[in-house]
């Protein structure tokens, strides 16, 4: 189990789906928020948190069975393969350890972690200022196949790191941070950087195949870099970008099939792939788009409110989408209808505050000036709503997704 359901990162969740939503079966709670995906595993549910551990939890109880501390915040997904749980940390170390115990079997550092940056970024001031970018929140997520795990890294780097002793295979340097999440199919590496490129790298030797080119902005650095992982399915590669495109690309060539712009708003989110469909969400918008797989014909679009970060997930007939105002969407594929919404404690309370009475948003109310400082203040002032930017996870009817209030949820 791993970031996205499997290698191909296509979102599909096979087993029992959530159609009625009975309530909260339990929830866990951690020492910082929970931005990192669950994975699902042997009866036990593995997840970072901020507070800097990985956390192992009982999947019928919600019982803490081990926890791993890290140096940082943990915001990677992690991955379970053959009795091994892989994470990495903001402290720029990519780790191993048993799923059974939580036992440290290697520990593998990067050249360090960092988040993308940019001079007078999304307008703020200082105008001369590079800046980190508040909104860079994840962290690359493990990919494990044949025996090797893929990642990506703030230094740049791809790496493909030997499974069983951590030994690196190869890397693959990039013009700037990767922290989107590898998908691996047919032999191939395709992941993307924020340096504008998507690149697809030969598995076995670390070698470019192909790379693509996404739109730059050389200006605020707002319309530009490779966020959202990619899903693969049919030959064709789909990813977001900060361009404000949903790209399609031919999987073995890069050529552009398609792509659906977005009119300046981001996707982050990871697109799910289903049945010949698309979904994916994005940020500024608040919209939730299902497209033809084939074309990127439009078919289907729901306004959600607020930002969409997190990657839907699918499983039976059943849609999960998650929104950073601490609400999670359910939709009935087969009527195109919202069949349920679960919201935190946290949403309930606060959520009203950043909420216009027209039914917007209302990021704004949060800052009070153009000054970056106040970004980071802005967006810490909105996850008190219990920001759902983790993607949720279906495992045995029931769907398990966490949020920035330091919850763990198990949702039935």
């Amino acid at each position: 189990m791993m970031f996205r359901g499997n290698a191909a990162h296509t979102g599909e969740y096979a087993g029992r789906a959530v159609e009625h939503l009975a309530g909260v079966k339990w929830r866990f709670h951690t020492g910082g928020r929970v931005i990192s995906s669950s994975a699902v595993s042997g009866g036990t549910v593995y997840v970072g948190s901020t507070d800097g551990n990985v956390y192992a939890i009982v999947a019928a109880t919600g019982a803490e069975r081990w926890r791993f501390a890290t140096g940082a915040r943990v915001t990677s997904s992690p991955a379970v393969s053959r009795g091994v749980v892989y994470f990495g940390s903001y402290d720029g170390a990519i780790y191993a350890v048993s799923a059974a115990t939580g036992r440290l079997i290697w520990k593998v550092p990067t050249g360090g972690e960092r988040r993308y940056a940019g001079k007078h970024l999304h307008g703020f001031l200082p105008a001369a200022e590079t800046m980190p970018d508040a909104y860079d929140v994840f962290l690359s997520s493990p990919t494990v196949a044949g025996g090797v795990v893929y990642v990506g890294s703030g230094d740049g780097n791809v790496y493909a790191l030997d499974a069983r002793t951590g030994r690196i295979t190869w890397r693959f340097k990039t013009g700037d941070v990767v922290h989107a999440s590898p998908a691996v199919v047919d032999g191939t590496v395709y992941v993307g950087s924020w340096d504008s490129y998507f690149y697809a790298i030969n598995a076995a030797s670390g070698q470019l195949r192909w790379r693509f080119k996404t739109g730059e902005d050389t200006t605020i650095h707002n319309q530009v870099g490779i966020q959202s992982s990619a899903a693969v399915a049919d030959g064709v590669v789909y990813f977001g970008c900060r361009d404000s495109k949903l790209y399609a690309l031919d999987a073995s060539t890069g050529t552009k099939r398609w792509a659906f712009d977005n009119h300046g708003s981001w996707v982050v989110s990871s697109p799910a792939v289903h049945q010949g469909r698309v979904y994916f969400g994005t940020s500024d918008t608040g919209l939730l788009y299902a497209l033809d797989a084939r074309s990127g014909a439009l078919l289907f679009s729901r306004k959600l409110v607020w930002f969409v970060f997190g990657s839907p997930a699918i499983a039976g007939d059943m849609l999960y989408v998650p929104t950073w105002d601490g609400r999670l969407t359910a939709v009935d594929l087969t009527r195109l209808t919202e069949a349920w919404v679960f919201q935190t404690d946290a949403s309930r309370r606060v959520r009203p505050t950043f909420v216009k009475a027209d039914g917007t948003n209302n990021f704004d109310a949060a800052v009070s000036e153009n000054f970056y400082d106040d970004l980071a203040v802005q967006i810490d002032k909105t996850y008190a709503m219990g920001s759902l930017l983790a993607s949720p996870v279906v495992a045995d009817g029931v769907i398990y997704i966490g949020s920035a209030d330091g919850y763990l949820y198990a949702l039935q």
